[in-house]
């Protein structure tokens, strides 16, 4: 069996971390490059142990640092642009992507025009540009395989039918950290009141999604591009086990559901071993020890989160960028003290709200959008920031 060759953006992070661990000691699968924000330290340990051809640090600042600690022979790339010249150097047969936010869609056209199977953890590439991307991976006959539990369960679940027996598919929320505080107490929450997820352990700015429900918004324009998936199709429900990850229901009334103990390791492997399943050695599912499962529906700020990703799917063009640059722009500014957690998304909402449609949907103007909802996020941080301090 030829060895899959694989590139990691992000891989110091959560998933890319995992990913790594997934990968180890596995003779079919070998690392062939690597790339990294900014934790040098990280990237140089990872890269002694897996051996990449080339590794790249998008912090030109910490670029000298790093390479006086790689062997002779790697070859280093450094700069904003550095995560797409590794791809396109590596050329690998699988590009994981686990960068956060907008940073992973050039690199994820770079893999499409490589011809690389993309795993997709870095779900903001697909709101963003799913309009572009899914077209062009079509066209140049590659899979898009999503690492997102909820997505990856999607995929399996569509195993069981055909696209055309789809009647919805629903995406489960776990809730985050603040599911069960009341208005008056989110107002109040701190970063470190957000960050104390109870069951996943993520990154900052995935952990905030979870604890606003932007997480799901997200993902259901991601769900829209994946699958193409009208609307009305998808629905999200709170579900604080996080066990059942997403379920599907078919034409004839029956639901197929994907199952499975809260570890990211396991849609990790099944990207990276698909179309089989890796065996790996993890507990079994133990039903009768969980006791029951919870569900619910969306109320309060948890539908107003989640309603503008069907409101991105249904205006179309930029929407989607305007979505996700906003929200990261929203969640940096909570994370710096400069807004409370409760204006994160009424901020996400006055900008999407405000931004003017676009009349041709390409890199460009997708990428124009992005910074100009950054901006309007920035600026009323700002000036909120600058009032609290008079």
């Amino acid at each position: 069996m030829k060895r899959k060759r694989i590139a990691i953006l992000g891989s110091t992070g959560s998933i890319g971390r995992q990913a790594l661990e997934v990968i180890a000691g596995r003779a079919e699968l070998s690392v062939c490059a690597l790339a990294a924000g900014c934790n040098w330290q990280l990237l140089a340990e990872q890269a002694r142990v897996f051996a990449p051809q080339v590794v790249a640090i998008a912090d030109e600042a910490v670029a000298e640092e790093l390479k006086g600690e790689l062997p002779a022979d790697m070859r280093l790339l450094a700069g904003p642009s550095a995560m797409t010249q590794l791809v396109r150097s590596a050329r690998p047969d699988i590009l994981l992507s686990a960068v956060v936010g907008s940073a992973g869609l050039e690199p994820t056209l770079a893999g499409i025009e490589c011809g690389s199977t993309l795993a997709i953890a870095n779900k903001e590439t697909m709101v963003m540009a799913g309009e572009i991307v899914m077209p062009a991976a079509r066209q140049a006959g590659v899979a898009v395989l999503p690492i997102d539990s909820e997505h990856s369960a999607i995929l399996q679940c569509l195993a069981a039918g055909r696209r055309r027996e789809v009647r919805r598919v629903v995406i489960t929320a776990s809730g985050g950290a603040l599911r069960d505080w009341d208005a008056e107490r989110v107002a109040e929450a701190t970063v470190a009141d957000a960050l104390n997820h109870p069951t996943w352990s993520m990154g900052r700015k995935i952990t905030i999604d979870s604890a606003t429900l932007m997480n799901k918004a997200l993902e259901v324009v991601e769900a829209h591009w994946l699958f193409d998936l009208a609307p009305d199709q998808i629905e999200v429900v709170l579900h604080p086990e996080s066990v059942v990850h997403s379920y599907v229901e078919f034409v004839d009334g029956s639901a197929i559901a994907q199952m499975a103990m809260p570890d990211m390791s396991m849609p990790i492997a099944y990207a990276l071993s698909y179309p089989q399943r890796m065996e790996r050695d993890v507990p079994s599912l133990d039903l009768p020890s969980l006791g029951k499962l919870t569900f619910s529906r969306l109320e309060g700020r948890f539908a107003r989160a989640v309603n503008l990703g069907f409101e991105a799917i249904r205006r179309g063009g930029a929407a989607g960028a305007v979505l996700n640059s906003a929200n990261e722009a929203a969640v940096e500014a909570f994370l710096d003290g400069a807004i409370s957690f409760d204006r994160i998304i009424p901020l996400v909402e006055e900008t999407l709200n405000k931004a003017e449609p676009i009349t041709e949907v390409t890199l460009e103007s997708l990428l124009a959008a992005d910074r100009w909802a950054r901006r309007q996020v920035e600026k009323k941080a700002q000036a909120n920031r600058l009032k609290a301090d008079c």
